[in-house]
């Protein structure tokens, strides 16, 4: 089958390291491993292509764009809209699928799809317009909102990454049965455990898993640094931890706007030489990192929207972690309580560090819950199980004698 995937959002580098550049990868590699042809279609490419991706068509939609004044503006955006349109006009049926990671003010890759009788399935990570309003700025929301309803409605399939964030587009005339839910997966190749000690990197090397030591704790966090992620929730319990025993040592790994933030309250604390915040990290170097930690935690502040599908839980229960986390949207779907980890409320930083004491005090058992987290994660959630999926919930949406082609489309899609 010949893919054409569609990222027209220049605030996320395709091959960098935030979450949804991770996310991105994931989903090329998935059909690159079912033996697909793709070509990507990006605003922004983020460095280097890596060996994994070099049978991919790499197409930039322009050199370097100021990704805050196109999230912000119209004017701006709609440009690289009008060049996924020019770039694809000619050659869109040259494909059997369009794949679109939904951005704000991109429409034009769902519309031209639907006009050619192309299938296209727009992936939706988020209320997008929503989170402008409220974290960044948006100069014209009203314009935002139409387009972010033409796209979903020209879509064949809608792929929604929770329940929460389908119930947020319900203003543009769609109900969650108009969405297939389809949580985030992990690259089990990435997190192959050998011997129990051992995380192998995926890229043909491995890092030792040390055991466990009675002198230390590591508490670790993965992901991008930002307010709505907890991190003040996280050195709540952190300092708490550390007043009661002097072996807890946290691990922060990922960047972001609070990091100097949180650089300034460990120093204030008297705690930095107990923590370390490594910066962005590449995603093949994830595994090592998760290697040098004893537990790993997912804190979410009160009062937030939460509509997301957490990476970083996944891949902590890939490398056979035990995971704290919030209770809160679909965390609880993804933590099984008291099996492969804890749940506590949202802003609970004193039951959060008492749920990390527990597990330091009893080591099988945080063994335990490490294991059945690792062997239901990649049972259940792999990223081919995630496109299988979504190719399947496809294959079932198109009728035949709709279909560019004919059912022979109709069988590529579903076969690879």
């Amino acid at each position: 089958m010949r893919v054409a995937y569609v990222c027209a959002d220049a605030g996320i580098p395709v091959f960098g390291t935030k979450g949804a550049s991770v996310h991105v990868q994931a989903i090329l590699r998935a059909f690159v491993r079912r033996g697909d042809r793709v070509d990507l279609y990006a605003a922004r490419i983020g460095g280097d292509v890596p060996a994994g991706f070099r049978t991919i068509g790499i197409h930039p939609l322009q050199s370097r764009p100021n990704a805050r004044r196109l999230e912000a503006n119209a004017a701006d955006a709609h440009l690289i809209d009008e060049l996924v349109a020019a770039t694809l006009a000619e050659q869109i049926r040259s494909y059997d699928l369009v794949y679109e990671r939904h951005s704000l003010w991109s429409s034009s890759a769902m519309r031209l799809a639907r006009v050619r009788d192309v299938p296209a399935i727009l992936e939706i990570n988020a209320p997008l317009v929503e989170e402008q309003l409220t974290h960044r700025r948006l100069l014209d929301p009203d314009r935002a909102r139409a387009i972010v309803g033409k796209a979903l409605e020209a879509a064949k399939l809608r792929v929604a990454v929770s329940e929460e964030v389908a119930r947020r587009h319900a203003d543009f005339g769609f109900s969650l049965d108009d969405f297939l839910i389809c949580p985030n997966g992990v690259d089990p190749e990435r997190f192959a455990i050998r011997s129990g000690l051992e995380v192998s990197t995926g890229e043909g090397g491995a890092s030792d898993r040390r055991p466990p030591r009675a002198d230390s704790f590591t508490v670790g966090f993965l992901g991008t640094l930002k307010p709505w992620h907890g991190l003040d929730v996280l050195l709540d319990a952190f300092a708490r931890l550390a007043g009661i025993d002097p072996g807890y040592r946290l691990l922060i790994v990922g960047d972001g706007p609070m990091r100097e933030a949180l650089e300034t309250r460990l120093d204030r604390e008297g705690l930095r030489d107990r923590a370390e915040l490594t910066g962005a990290v590449d995603p093949a170097e994830v595994p090592r990192w998760l290697a040098r930690m004893d537990v790993g935690t997912a804190p979410y502040a009160r009062n937030e929207g939460h509509y997301f599908s957490p990476l970083k839980i996944v891949e902590y229960q890939a490398a056979g972690l035990p995971v704290v986390a919030s209770g809160a949207g679909q965390v609880r779907d993804l933590v099984r309580d008291g099996i492969d980890g804890w749940l506590v409320a949202p802003g609970d930083a004193r039951t959060l560090a008492d749920r990390v004491a527990r597990l330091r005090a009893d080591p099988d058992g945080a063994r335990t819950m490490g294991s059945r987290g690792r062997e239901h994660v990649l049972a259940t959630r792999t990223w081919d199980a995630v496109l299988a999926r979504i190719l399947d919930a496809l294959r079932e949406t198109i009728r035949p004698e709709t279909v560019n082609r004919g059912p022979s489309r109709r069988a590529e899609i579903g076969n690879g």
